[in-house]
């Protein structure tokens, strides 16, 4: 099983997880932080430390973001490994607990 990012992270891109990350299975894209599955070991670290609580395991992703499962393994293949902690973007804390993000991904 894996760890999936979804759709809060997208303009928030709090890096916390990134921190305590064994495996460094972080991919870091504009605005959007994602989860190589074949890195992730399941260790439940990264889950708590999300500020925007946009890390779910794998088989707790919410039904209505199920597609951020395919998404994280696409985009860990074409964005670099992030392995430390950066500063939040300036208006992250204004984006927290938007819906509907994923129009604003940036790739």
């Amino acid at each position: 099983m894996t760890y999936v990012v979804t759709d809060n992270c997208i303009k928030c891109k709090y890096t916390d997880c990134v921190e305590v990350c064994p495996v460094d299975c972080f991919h870091e894209g504009p605005n959007f932080l994602v989860i190589d599955p074949e890195e992730c070991i399941d260790c439940t670290l990264c889950e708590p430390e999300c500020p925007a609580n946009a890390i779910f395991a794998e088989d707790e992703v919410p039904d209505n973001m199920e597609h951020f499962t395919a998404l994280n393994e696409e985009l860990s293949q074409e964005w670099p490994v992030i392995t430390e902690m950066k500063p939040a973007p300036a208006d992250a804390e204004e984006w927290d607990g938007k819906p509907d993000k994923l129009q604003y991904l940036e790739r």
